[in-house]
């Protein structure tokens, strides 16, 4: 994915969208409207006071654009995305609802590895000592985590990350700052996950290790497990009392889903693309392993030694 693509946020406009010549046109009741190039955008994300037709969805979804709904609170619950034909999307398919139990497991033990060496990399910022011991029990995953090393990880990493908030318990359904800053970076970060696993032709549903019964999207959280740590780094930056009504805490979340990811300088949603292709490819037996990468830090700190 191009670094230039964006997220375009209005989940708390006032207003409504609409089309025009290539191009979405952001109308805020009682202010100057904005033209977005559609070429440029990834994601939209639209709230509750949002008007918009279905001659806008169409050209969005024409363009391989997902439209996620958000909440009162501007959190995403809900999305639309486009119907694009893979070149091998029904034999890719086909061997996804085929892959054996063992494949399904190494996979999802190298996710949790990745994911646990990115929460590692964090924790170590505020707690070196629980950040080593994150990085020891990443080495003890298996296949299928067995162990459920990501749950003893999640225990660990929650309890140390905002160091002397005691109280923080991480819940989705909370309203409190921290989760609802989380919830919100999460939300955008699935909406990327679902245009990466599409492109990919893959089925969203079958995912490797989460099997919720109503969750059209679990083979999307299972693969945007490994990145999760990079919001979580931008939530730590954040003031204890961030909320999501601050439009400059908002651009900050969106790009923690848009940052490097690796040490050659691409992008979350680009090494997101490459696990959801490199994915397909291991169903189809062309791939003997899923090489999950890992958050360690944007590129600039690699590349400054930080």
């Amino acid at each position: 994915m191009d670094t230039a693509w964006r997220v375009l946020d209005c989940s708390s406009l006032s207003g409504s969208v609409r089309s025009e010549r290539g191009a979405v046109i952001i109308c805020p009741d009682g202010a100057p409207s904005q033209s977005v190039p559609v070429a440029d955008v990834a994601v939209v994300l639209l709230g509750i006071k949002v008007s918009i037709s279905t001659a806008v969805m169409h050209r969005l979804l024409d363009s391989d654009v997902v439209v996620m709904f958000c909440d009162w609170r501007g959190v995403p619950e809900g999305a639309a995305y486009p119907w694009r034909a893979h070149t091998r999307v029904g034999a890719r398919q086909r061997a996804q609802a085929a892959l054996s139990l063992p494949r399904q497991k190494n996979a999802w033990g190298r996710l949790v590895r990745a994911k646990v060496l990115g929460q590692a990399h964090v924790l170590s910022k505020v707690d070196d000592a629980s950040g080593l011991r994150l990085r020891n029990m990443a080495k003890s995953v298996r296949s299928g985590d067995p162990d459920n090393i990501e749950g003893q990880a999640a225990r660990l990493y929650w309890s140390r990350l905002f160091g002397n908030e005691d109280s923080f318990v991480r819940l989705h359904e909370s309203d409190d700052s921290r989760n609802s800053c989380l919830n919100y970076g999460y939300g955008v970060l699935r909406a990327h996950g679902v245009r990466a696993v599409v492109a990919a032709g893959l089925n969203p549903t079958l995912g490797v290790f989460h099997r919720g019964r109503s969750n059209f999207f679990n083979l999307v959280d299972d693969l945007i497990e490994p990145f999760r740590p990079a919001v979580d780094d931008t939530v730590l930056r954040l003031p204890a009392d961030a909320s999501l009504t601050d439009r400059s805490v908002k651009h900050e979340l969106v790009q923690a889903v848009q940052q490097s990811f690796s040490v050659e300088g691409d992008t979350l949603p680009t090494s997101l693309e490459r696990l959801a292709q490199h994915l397909g490819q291991y169903v189809e037996g062309d791939r003997d392993r899923l090489d999950a990468p890992h958050w360690a830090g944007p590129y600039r700190d690699v590349i400054d030694g930080r």
